[in-house]
């Protein structure tokens, strides 16, 4: 039993998951935040032309009562809010690539200077030459 709760445990701690339920507390707020944006705003706006906006557009087909206004305004609402979602993740995923590029600046060595250079020079030569008088004297 200690095992199956240690184990939920780290799960339950695992990043990915906090990660998850947090994005889906604030998804449900941003839902209810566009949900408003719509119904108080945006569709008073488009139903200018119908008094009482979208919600209350509907026809009766036999006994049935077809409301395809709460459909558009549905539909309305699935766009403005895929189009945020996709404005979220452009700016996220770029304020990422801004973070990636800064770390594979700060990363780089710094160049060496001129004095660096020219003593790996004067080693590398002193190296080949060593190599070559040992070889000579291997002969």
């Amino acid at each position: 039993m200690k095992k199956m709760l240690d184990e939920f445990k780290a799960f339950v701690m695992r990043g990915n998951i906090i990660d998850m339920a947090i994005g889906v507390i604030i998804g449900g707020a941003f839902s209810s935040l566009v949900t408003s944006l719509l119904d108080n705003i945006v569709s008073p706006i488009l139903g200018f032309f119908n008094y009482g906006g979208f919600k209350g557009l509907s026809f009766t087909l036999w006994r049935a009562e077809i409301r395809y206004g709460a459909f558009l305004n549905d539909i309305i609402n699935f766009i403005i809010m895929a189009a945020v979602v996709f404005v979220m993740i452009k700016i996220v995923t770029m304020l990422m690539n801004a973070v990636h590029k800064k770390e594979e600046k700060q990363e780089e060595p710094p160049k060496p200077t001129k004095e660096e250079e020219l003593l790996t020079e004067i080693r590398d030569l002193l190296r080949a030459n060593t190599l070559i008088e040992t070889e000579e004297t291997e002969e």
